[in-house]
């Protein structure tokens, strides 16, 4: 039989010692840190790189690629946004673009809503084929695709990109928002059904205001998309060149303008195309990190 050794009755326990902090940690932030700032100088990089050229000379931007602009030349902005008609194609991309967001953000949330809140025969059937395409990318529809939109009468109009538009984004956009709704608090909707709150006033007055951030994020997302698209328009808007959109006209101003050497045009050109995108995203970089959060939160 053996005998346990035994603190004294009277003696303090001991206590445990704190480990000491791994040096790993540190060298696993500080590479953490610089693997995203140098990812971040590669992107920002070449964005700086166009504005700046933008305001250079022919001259300067041949002669001297990685250096500043002698002046601010203004009127590189002002050519590209008259002569090479760049100035048409951004209102065109905007009438598209809020058009087919319009439908996307109505007809998305709609569904979403559906299938998050209501029980019915065939839900997830409607919800998995809403979801299933996200799995067929858009150049594998590009020929049935054109068939179906000339047969409409609608190719080469703005109607037929916009309707395009809104369903190439409806699956991401109900999957996103199905999610989103389902994280909302029941008791809200039971309380506002008890008031006397009809289910259409309670979609548009009470439980569209609480996903907002749901809503700007994935209208942001939806936003980038269309602006930047360039398949579908270039194959659905052949033809008429003054319904072009920004995409379609930044492709040919680079075909034509690298004939002609005008390199300041083409370079303030794509700066015009650039900046709306980056504007929204900065505007709006909050609200895509809380919506894409409060999503996650019950």
């Amino acid at each position: 039989m053996t005998v346990l050794d035994r603190a004294p009755a009277g003696a303090a326990p001991a206590r445990k010692t704190d480990p000491a902090p791994r040096r790993e940690t540190g060298v696993a932030n500080a590479f953490s840190h610089g693997f995203l700032l140098l990812w971040g100088l590669l992107t920002a990089f070449p964005l700086l790189w166009v504005l700046v050229s933008s305001f250079k000379s022919d001259a300067e931007i041949l002669g001297d690629p990685w250096g500043l602009p002698s002046a601010l030349r203004f009127e590189n902005w002002a050519r590209a946004w008259t002569e090479a008609n760049i100035g048409q194609y951004f209102l065109n991309s905007t009438i598209v673009v809020a058009g087919s967001l319009t439908l996307t953000m109505f007809f998305g949330a709609t569904a979403a809503y559906v299938f998050a809140r209501y029980d019915f025969r065939g839900r997830q059937i409607a919800y998995y084929l809403f979801v299933g395409g996200m799995m067929f990318p858009v150049f594998l529809a590009l020929v049935p695709l054109f068939f179906v939109v000339r047969n409409a009468g609608l190719f080469g109009t703005w109607t037929g990109l916009i309707l395009v538009y809104a369903a190439y984004s409806l699956p991401f956009t109900v999957f996103f928002l199905t999610a989103f709704f389902r994280t909302l608090p029941t008791s809200v909707a039971e309380a506002a059904l008890i008031d006397g709150c009809g289910h259409f006033r309670l979609f548009f007055r009470v439980m569209l205001p609480m996903a907002r951030p749901g809503l700007i994020s994935i209208a942001i997302f939806n936003f980038l998309s269309h602006w930047n698209q360039f398949i579908l328009p270039q194959v659905l808007m052949q033809g008429d060149d003054s319904k072009w959109v920004l995409a379609q006209g930044l492709a040919a101003l680079a075909i034509n303008q690298g004939y002609e050497g005008d390199y300041s045009g083409l370079f303030a050109g794509l700066t015009l195309a650039m900046l709306p995108v980056l504007v929204v995203y900065v505007a709006f970089q909050r609200q895509i990190q809380s919506g894409l959060t409060a999503g996650q939160l019950k």
